[in-house]
């Protein structure tokens, strides 16, 4: 099996817009619209961070059914005054149906938005895999990353650190993923409760997004 990449990270919010406000308050720059995932009941704001790799702001749709499982992310435990939180991140692989046999992270679920078609992984209660701190897996089924049509607002993702109170269980997860992402310094520590801590440069300079 090839090694994983970061492909996004993931903001849950009660709505886009707070959401967004977030994303402003900590960035200084606004994440772009994005679309509607029909199988989950969400919708989401997009912010490219690399050329293969955004921010994603995620939230129930409120004009969308409700789906007929749990929705992904655990946003159906997020209270409507959840303040909006960087949590959970999404890892890339070529072959998912092996990344996800080596490291069970979640079903396999088909997935599509517009014209982007995917799989990824998603627990069946709908949870965070390891609290946050472990990535659900993603394999693109489309030719063009969605990152390469954003528009490039300065910003890119420089460091990632996850946080566990059982650091060795997320490092597990790592090794059989094998991954490696030029150019960003992933680390890992632990800490009460997961988490994540992302710093992100943009045109104001080094910013933290929590």
């Amino acid at each position: 099996m090839a090694g994983s990449r970061i492909d996004h990270l993931a903001i849950t919010a009660p709505t886009l817009q707070a959401g967004s406000d977030a994303v402003f308050a900590q960035l200084g720059v606004r994440p772009q619209p994005g679309g509607q995932h029909a199988r989950m009941g969400t919708h989401n704001l997009l912010l490219r961070l690399g050329e293969a790799l955004y921010l994603e702001v995620i939230a129930v749709d409120p004009q969308a059914p409700a789906p007929a499982r749990p929705r992904w992310f655990g946003l159906d435990a997020l209270g409507g005054n959840a303040p909006p939180r960087l949590a959970c991140w999404v890892a890339r692989t070529g072959d998912i149906a092996a990344a996800a046999a080596a490291a069970p992270l979640g079903e396999v679920l088909p997935m599509s938005r517009g014209a982007l078609q995917w799989r990824i992984t998603v627990p069946a209660d709908g949870s965070l895999p390891l609290g946050g701190a472990a990535p659900a897996l993603i394999q693109w089924d489309t030719a063009v990353h969605p990152a390469a049509t954003l528009p490039d607002q300065g910003c890119t993702l420089v460091a990632l650190e996850l946080q566990h109170p059982e650091p060795a269980r997320v490092q597990a997860v790592l090794d059989q993923l094998r991954l490696a992402e030029p150019g960003v310094a992933l680390s890992l520590r632990a800490a009460p409760t997961p988490g994540l801590l992302a710093q992100v440069r943009t045109p104001a300079g080094l910013r933290w997004l929590a």
